[in-house]
């Protein structure tokens, strides 16, 4: 799977991973879509399968450079570097654009996940009976997944271990998200919130050469949750990878039915229009996570009204969204047909 790429490849890959990183992070949107409507889905699925006893016995053996090649190194090395970069700048962006444009916001990743399920749709030219069934299921799922009721926040490590291992489902099934399913689990805050703040702040600590913050059982705490949840997403990315990769080689038809219908069942998660819902405590008042912030406990959806001006706007992003994701698939095909 391995393919020889020039420098605006790698840069273009970067991006890719930034693009799957800020994906990640918005409530209901798929990285996986990311990869799937920019074409290195296959690859990327590929890649994570090899991450596996050979590769582990290349490590402890010391070849290094044959471990690099044989996981496809440079393809992932570049791709979780732009998740990375992410995840400590555009979803920066992403939170303070969704706290004062949030109906604008949504709107365009509504418009982003139509495009996308019109550019699979339009190049899957395997629709039969069977296939439009495995469709329907995906559908129902997703749209079922956008209706659950979030439970309570759980800092216990092990059920943080197990958060991880179900996060990155947004990387590896296009149309469910990841963090949608930390709120549904009760712990969204708790692991892209609360603890990479932790992390943000202890390296900004170190960086002045205070170390004060290492007395602080409140941080340390934070410090291992993320650290749990991390090896967590690591251990479900690899278990879900090999799964994937066996079902697309064996039902690749199948699945790529079921991820169309899932990515339209997720269009309910991102409807732009909706209000926040609050968790309330045992008081009857809205909880407040670590930083003073209310926490979500899910959506109340409802219809726009056409007769005012920020609707149109909204609609008017959606469009913009579905434009974005056209557009880049557009630029993706001729770039690769050169």
């Amino acid at each position: 799977m391995q393919q020889t790429r020039t420098f605006t490849d790698k840069f273009l890959l970067i991006l890719k991973g930034l693009a799957m990183g800020a994906a990640n992070k918005v409530p209901g949107v798929s990285g996986g879509v990311v990869a799937f409507v920019a074409g290195f889905y296959e690859e990327f699925i590929y890649s994570l399968q090899k991450v596996n006893l050979k590769a582990f016995k290349l490590l402890i053996s010391g070849r290094f450079k044959s471990l690099y090649h044989y996981i496809n190194g440079k393809f992932l090395f570049l791709l979780i570097l732009g998740m990375l970069i992410s995840y400590f700048s555009v979803s920066k962006i992403l939170d303070y654009l969704i706290i004062h444009y949030e109906l604008y916001v949504w709107s365009a990743f509504f418009g982003m996940i139509i495009g996308s399920i019109y550019y699979i749709s339009k190049d899957f030219e395997d629709w039969d009976r069977n296939s439009i069934v495995f469709a329907v299921l995906g559908i129902i799922a997703g749209i079922a997944i956008s209706f659950l009721e979030p439970a309570r926040e759980n800092d216990n490590l092990w059920f943080v271990f197990i958060c991880g291992m179900i996060s990155v489902s947004g990387m590896t099934l296009p149309g469910l998200s990841g963090s949608f399913i930390l709120i549904l689990v009760g712990n969204y805050v708790l692991l892209l919130v609360d603890s990479v703040n932790a992390l943000y702040d202890s390296m900004a600590d170190i960086l002045m050469m205070d170390f004060s913050w290492t007395g602080n059982a409140e941080r340390i705490q934070m410090l291992k949750v993320l650290a749990v949840f991390a090896i967590g997403s690591l251990a479900g990315l690899v278990s879900l990878s090999h799964l994937l990769g066996y079902v697309l080689k064996t039902r690749k038809r199948e699945t790529f039915a079921v991820i169309i219908g899932f990515i339209t069942g997720s269009l309910g998660v991102v409807w732009p229009w909706k209000e926040k819902v609050y968790k309330i405590g045992e008081q009857g008042k809205v909880l407040i996570d670590r930083n003073g912030n209310k926490v979500i406990d899910n959506y109340d959806r409802y219809w726009p009204q056409f007769d005012q001006a920020e609707t149109f706007a909204a609609i008017f992003c959606i469009g913009i969204g579905i434009s974005i994701v056209l557009g880049l698939a557009w630029y993706e095909k001729i770039t690769s047909e050169k």
